[in-house]
């Protein structure tokens, strides 16, 4: 049997307008020549065994304020829970032990914005995102296609979350909305403490990531075409030069304000696309996409993990999860979904957008037996370089993974 942290360890904007879910085919099910059923987005030769589903928090106030320049007004208001949005849950520890402490959601309360709330809080609109994604999910996995019973079943869903009250409220947001607050017992939302977490990159416990990764991030405002355009946006915003900050700070808060609906520095109008894209190539300096180890070190036991997961439903092993499981969640961040999807092969160059998901299925050929991984992110299908199909084989999945997913017990011996 495999440690209990590999089978629940797998597993913080967006731009002006929300997330426009590109959905699967809409062609309506009817019935294949050799009898199957064809649903939405099922392929009639492959039966599908798992789905995991990596999903992003949704909108959120932001972590940091640009300093210098006229804060938003975050108020309490704003943070308020929509009915539909509730179901019956509880934290624990991955052994269903109490919740362990939560020394990250501690510095963010430690922070109090112009308005009255904290620093990186789950929003009204965020929890409406999340129940939205949830609801994405119920027509493609129980309404288009029956694979899940329509009322949440802890045997048949693992949800699993950061210790972070954004990430955990935004899991129980998508639950509400997959099965539509039906539920015969409580949600058990798992979490763990901070220094063995491997939903994100953790700087704080794997040292060798904080040695290669805490330079980048000090080069990253340094290259030469982002460092002129931070000098020049710090002068139109009236930034004054001992100020630290850079434009992913920039891009968080102004994100944040233009999804609420908040005023914002109006300079900002015409950086706004400046400010987008270098926040992204400061983030993809900093993963270092091109050094297998800097994508290790930051998602490595997570993407084992998942692939763990896959290799137990095909074996049918018996594990703390159980091969009856048929949908993992994974409440996580953009740090968590930028590294996932370099190691896939699939980033755009694009911030992920709140409520962004990265889905893996598996399915299995319904003659040939043969395992298959199939990836979508932000709904659509992806064709993952290294894979010769939508429907890419066991064996070639695992080979694009080889060389960033590493066992936990590797990931510690390499982080000290």
């Amino acid at each position: 049997m495999r440690p209990l942290w590999i089978g629940a360890g797998v597993l913080g904007s967006m731009a002006l307008s929300s997330v426009l879910w590109a959905q699967r085919s809409n062609k309506a099910a009817q019935t294949h020549p050799d009898g199957l059923r064809e649903s939405r987005g099922q392929d009639v030769h492959y039966e599908l065994k798992l789905v995991q589903v990596l999903f992003r928090h949704g909108a959120r106030t932001p972590l940091k304020s640009i300093p210098d320049v006229l804060e938003a007004q975050w108020a309490p208001n704003l943070l308020k829970a929509p009915v539909h949005t509730q179901v019956d849950y509880v934290v624990t520890d991955l052994s269903g032990g109490p919740q362990p402490p939560a020394p990250l959601e501690d510095k963010y309360r430690a922070k109090i914005l112009s308005g009255g709330t904290f620093s990186g809080q789950l929003t009204t609109l965020g929890m409406q995102q999340l129940y939205d994604l949830g609801e994405r999910l119920r027509k493609t996995y129980i309404e288009d296609f029956p694979f899940l019973t329509p009322y949440f079943s802890p045997a048949e869903v693992l949800v699993r979350s950061t210790n972070i009250v954004r990430t955990i409220e935004s899991a129980r947001c998508l639950v509400a909305g997959l099965f539509q607050q039906k539920q015969k017992d409580p949600v058990t939302i798992l979490t763990t403490e901070a220094e063995n977490e491997i939903l994100y990159p953790n700087y704080d416990s794997c040292q060798l990531l904080k040695l290669l990764g805490g330079p980048r991030w000090a080069e990253s405002s340094k290259l030469p075409d982002i460092a002129a355009d931070l000098r020049n946006i710090q002068s139109d915003l009236g930034i004054t030069a001992h100020q630290k900050v850079d434009f992913v700070v920039i891009r968080d808060d102004m994100i944040a304000r233009e999804v609420h609906g908040l005023p914002s520095p109006p300079v900002l109008d015409r950086w706004r696309s400046t400010v987008e894209q270098r926040a992204v190539e400061m983030m993809y300096h900093i993963y270092e996409p091109s050094k297998a180890k800097s994508l290790q070190l930051s998602v490595g036991p997570l993407l084992h993990a998942l692939i763990s997961n896959i290799e137990d439903k095909i074996q049918g092993m018996p594990s703390w999860a159980c091969s009856f499981r048929k949908l993992f969640l994974y409440s996580v961040h953009d740090t968590t979904l930028m590294p996932c999807l370099m190691a896939l092969g699939i980033f755009d160059m694009k911030w992920p957008p709140f409520a962004a998901d990265i889905t893996l299925e598996l399915h299995q050929h319904r003659k040939t037996k043969e395992a298959f991984v199939k990836v979508s992110y932000v709904g659509k299908d992806q064709l993952l370089p290294g894979c010769s199909g939508i429907y890419c084989p066991l064996e070639e999945f695992k080979k694009v993974m080889s060389a960033y997913a590493v066992s936990f017990d590797h990931y510690r011996s390499l982080c000290k």
